[in-house]
């Protein structure tokens, strides 16, 4: 049993430049602010796209490792370029738990839905998916444990901060999830015909 377990955390050479190579994908848009696309009046963010894309072409733990270090980027970037609700990000389960969620996610729906015959529509389910699980996923944490701290840090009523949350869930998680399924698609669908030409 314990072999098993070793065997299956393995990772092979092909997996470990993936992981690699989407992380510092996924560092450099945060690092650049290019992972920030301006879709008035909101900016969309990309930086998780990494991820997804990571799960649906190298299978769960791929896109956990890349949800992982996607997450704790985003807990040194809250230390050492700190906004006023930096503090929320600081913690494990508002950065890191939800972006490991989006590989999970991501793969096991695509794998539940996808076929021989059908790969495109089930890619940009599993992609819109993996937007909604890190939307949600940090916004949520966000919402149940620092609600409160949160409305202090932006002088805000209490009402007002719910209010926030939900408006930012809607106003950037559509846009993102529409840029997560298009760059998702577009960037398997190529890399896919790479593999098998």
């Amino acid at each position: 049993m314990e072999r098993q377990i070793r065997t299956r955390l393995k990772f092979n050479v092909k997996q470990i430049t993936v992981i690699g190579m989407l992380s510092g994908i996924s560092i450099m848009l945060g690092l650049t602010g290019l992972g920030f696309i301006p879709i008035p009046p909101v900016k969309a963010t990309i930086m998780h796209v990494p991820v997804i894309i990571g799960a649906i072409l190298e299978g769960p733990l791929v896109g956990a490792m890349v949800g992982l270090i996607f997450g704790i980027f985003s807990i040194i970037q809250s230390i050492t370029a700190p906004t006023p609700v930096s503090f929320a990000f600081i913690n494990p389960l508002v950065s890191v738990l939800p972006r490991i969620l989006i590989g999970l996610a991501s793969y096991y729906l695509y794998k539940a839905i996808s076929n021989k015959n059908r790969k495109v529509i089930p890619m940009g389910i599993a992609a819109a998916v993996g937007s909604m699980v890190n939307t949600v996923g940090v916004l949520g944490m966000m919402y149940l444990i620092y609600l409160e701290p949160y409305a202090k840090a932006l002088n805000i009523s209490l009402g007002a901060a719910k209010k926030g949350i939900l408006a930012v869930a809607f106003t950037n998680g559509i846009p993102e999830m529409i840029l997560s399924v298009i760059i998702t698609v577009s960037v398997i669908t190529a890399v896919n015909k790479i593999r098998h030409n």
